[in-house]
This record gives C-alpha cells, structure tokens and sequence, in this order.
C-alpha cells in the first residue's frame, strides 16, 4: 500500500477497510453507529463507484486514491514507486526500466505454504533496514537492480530493466495468503521470485534477526515488490485538499470485528465529524468509502432551489449499514 496522504484539512477524505465481505466485519454493521458519516451521506449523493473483485491486484482504495491524484489507476500497474522515487528527488526511470516499491516483510512458513505476515507488525529500525540492505545489495546488483533506502526504514526503492511493465499485487492484497496467490508469474518474473527466496536463505541467520529473536520480533526474511506502473513525466503535482486514512486497516486485516468497529468510531469523531462541519459552512466536501470489492464515492448535490429541499426532505438517505455493506 502506498503511504497514507495527510492533509491538514482535507476537502476528500478516502477511507480504506471502510467495509469488507468477511463474515465477521459484516456481522458488525448493524451494531456499527456512525452519526457523524450518516449526517454526512445525509448531505451528499453518490456521484461515483468502482466495483471489482477481491483477484484484482490493485484495491480499491488505492485505485480511488490513484484516481483522486491524477494517477494511472491499470490493475497492477499504478505507479506508486515512481511516484515516490519523483518526490524523493531520484531520475525518472530510464527506457526500458521501471520502478519498484520493496516492503520488507516476514514469510511465515507452515506445512503446506509460505503465507505473508502483515508489515506493520514488523516495527524496523533504521539500523535494522541498512545492515539488511548492506546484506543483500550485492545479490541485487548482479541482477542489475539498483536498490535505494527511502524515509521509511521497512520500505526500499528500486529500479531495474525487470520491473518495465511487470503488474504486481499490492501488499495490502497479500497478507495474510500464501505468496504463491499474489506473487507475480510468468517467465518476466522468474528472477524476482528467485531473488525472493534467495533473501530469506541469506536472511535467516543474520546478526540482525538474531537480535530480533532475542527480542520475541518476527524475522525479517524477504521483501514484497508492488507499485510498478510508470509514471508520465508530465504529471502534474499532487491537488490539494485529498488525504486517505487508513486507520481501520490493521483491524480490518486481522477480520478483528470489534477493534474496527471502536477504529472506525474514532474515526467518525476525528475525521469525519471535521468534514460534516465543512459541509455545514457550505465547503464541496467528498467522501470516498473503500472496502475490498469497491469504493463509492459521495459528493454535494449538484441541484439547488426547492426540488433539491423536497428531494432531501422526502428521500431516505441510506444507513451507514447499508453503504459499508456494499463494499
């Protein structure tokens, strides 16, 4: 998943893990009160949805959010890295080369499969990260991969011939199933897988997960590639006004029904309640709503005059329940 975009005071607010289809996030949103989003959906009307399914290797919160930022939004291939690379001051990628995101993760190995554990649950310091990527940067460059360390010590940048054009799963897909669901196929992607497994072998005894042992961590053992579409030269720098909260994620991805509803009641006090008051003081707010199938989007009615009174009067605006569920 690409880093959450803040805004001070956002004008559209995306939601990410508004809602899923499992059993036990649905069985919590009759229960689930939101006032502060039923006052909002109140006020505006749907203006927009994009329905996929779960196999879609893009979510649709990223997609909304590539949408939402002027982005190539091509299932696999939103250019998240080359965005980052752009703001981090790095080359656009050469002819013929792509970007790619790196997430350094733990493979949890069982009987059967190799699942991917979630990556914010691996809390890597910044030491941690270099000596790794020290490790295995000689391995990277016989590959002609050319990696480069970022802000965010559990996330690397790299460029290389191989990842031109090559769709990869978002990691936020990923975890939790065995990386043989997700992990790209074809002959184009051979050496990554291989490079995959090469990292977990040459990771497995390092000094740095033998401390993280000794502390009860998981191991760092491998690394997750994602965002590799390219991105045009002549994009334009991000609008103003767009923030996605990804708050509900952790919840969300662990099926923990009862976290994320007391995350999203939060939520709706310190994020949406804001936006309401926006609206109130007749600022175009919009809200997009993501779950793991679709995200919907709410923007002001675009009437106004008495048809737009009498249609607001008479009309029931659907619950909370009701939008969530379709997610």
């Amino acid at each position: 998943m690409p880093a959450s975009v803040p805004a001070s005071s956002p004008h559209h607010l995306l939601i990410a893990y508004a809602g899923r289809s499992t059993p036990a996030i649905r069985a919590a949103l009759p229960s689930l009160k939101l006032p502060n989003l039923q006052r909002l959906l109140a006020r505006l009307q749907p203006v927009g949805q994009d329905m996929q399914d779960e196999s879609s290797q893009s979510p649709p919160h990223e997609r909304a959010l590539a949408a939402a930022l002027g982005l190539p939004t091509t299932d696999g291939l939103i250019p998240w890295a080359a965005r980052q690379a752009r703001q981090f001051g790095l080359p656009p990628a050469p002819p013929g080369q792509g970007w790619g995101l790196m997430t350094l993760c733990h493979w949890q190995v069982g009987i059967d499969d190799v699942a991917l554990g979630d990556p914010g649950m691996l809390q890597i310091a910044a030491d941690e990260s270099a000596a790794l990527l020290a490790a295995v940067r000689p391995f990277f460059d016989e590959d002609g991969i050319a990696v480069h360390p970022t802000p965010d010590p559990s996330r690397w940048l790299a460029l290389s011939p191989l990842f031109d054009g090559l769709p990869t799963a978002s990691i936020d897909r990923a975890v939790g199933f065995p990386i043989s669901e997700w992990s790209p196929q074809g002959e184009a992607a051979r050496p990554l897988r291989r490079l995959q497994n090469e990292m977990q072998m040459l990771l497995y005894t390092h000094p740095v997960n033998d401390a993280r042992a000794e502390r009860g961590v998981p191991a760092i053992n491998s690394f997750w590639l994602s965002g590799t579409g390219a991105l045009a030269h002549e994009t334009q720098p991000d609008p103003a006004g767009v923030a996605l909260d990804d708050s509900l994620r952790a919840a969300a991805t662990r099926d923990d029904d009862a976290t994320w509803a007391q995350a999203w009641q939060a939520l709706d006090a310190q994020r949406i309640a804001p936006l309401v008051a926006q609206a109130e003081r007749g600022v175009a707010v919009q809200i997009t709503l993501c779950g793991d199938r679709a995200a919907r989007s709410f923007a002001p009615r675009a009437s106004t005059g008495l048809a737009s009174f009498a249609r607001r009067l008479f009309e029931r605006a659907p619950t909370t329940a009701e939008v969530l569920g379709t997610l």
